[in-house]
């Protein structure tokens, strides 16, 4: 299946025939791959938390501007005049991952946009809603109109960390994240690099890392004045040859 799109309330699947003949009126078994439907689910319902937190954190003028969810990442593009500090993205990020570990159900319900609206609904701005509409609830966090596919509980979820925060367009900023085995994947990364650094610096064990860096980058400093003075030395010396060769 390349893709699904939805016409006239039929849902249809675009296919590429691997091999073999279909005729009309055959019976067809269709499967998910669990495994990238359960990293897609983490990332989606991750996205929802993500705006309330930055509503709580930065303010209400947030609103989603744009977002895109696989099984590698969250995208999540959002209205604000600034880049956030480390403290705003700190604390976005420990509100986040609060809600996951408090593990409360993910409720999805049918409704009509007038009660859904009327619970606190939040609707994409521009969007085309039907007689009918989608409204995802976690918790008293999170309420928003939405026909993805999403975790049953937050604490699916398993964690959420930020990659990145940047700019997109004027007053539109992006935060790229990752969620359950994507931290894990990110956490052996940083660790490799940590150790690959360690032995560069011939150091046995990654603790002493920090304190290693601030040794080097003093003999750094230290070298550069020595080498600043001894170059001063010999411009002086130059110059002097040069006036008694006059």
């Amino acid at each position: 299946v390349l893709d699904t799109k939805k016409t006239d309330g039929v849902y249809i699947h675009l296919c590429r025939m691997e091999s073999g003949v279909l005729n009309k009126g055959e019976t067809v078994h269709a499967a998910i791959d669990v495994a990238r439907r359960d990293a897609i689910k983490r990332n989606h319902s991750t996205a929802h938390l993500l705006q309330a937190a930055l509503r709580e954190v930065l303010g209400s003028h947030v609103e989603q501007a744009g977002s895109y969810v696989d099984e590698h990442r969250c995208r999540f593009d959002f209205t604000h005049f600034s880049a956030l500090t480390k403290d705003e993205l700190a604390k976005v990020e420990a509100l986040v991952n609060a809600h996951i570990l408090a593990g409360v159900p993910v409720v999805t319900t049918v409704t009509d946009p007038e009660s859904a609206k009327k619970a606190g609904a939040m609707a994409l701005f521009g969007e085309k809603y039907g007689d009918k509409v989608r409204m995802v609830k976690m918790g008293d966090f999170s309420t928003e109109l939405c026909g993805g596919t999403h975790c049953d509980r937050t604490g699916r979820i398993g964690l959420f960390r930020i990659v990145s925060e940047n700019s997109v367009a004027s007053g539109v900023r992006r935060i790229e994240a990752v969620t359950g085995t994507g931290v894990l994947r990110l956490l052996d990364a940083a660790q490799l690099e940590m150790q690959q650094a360690a032995h560069a610096l011939k150091l046995g064990n990654v603790s002493e890392l920090a304190e290693r860096c601030t040794s080097v980058m003093a003999e750094l400093k230290e070298k550069d004045r020595a080498l600043e003075s001894l170059n001063q030395k010999i411009s002086d010396a130059q110059i002097e040859a040069a006036f008694n060769n006059v």
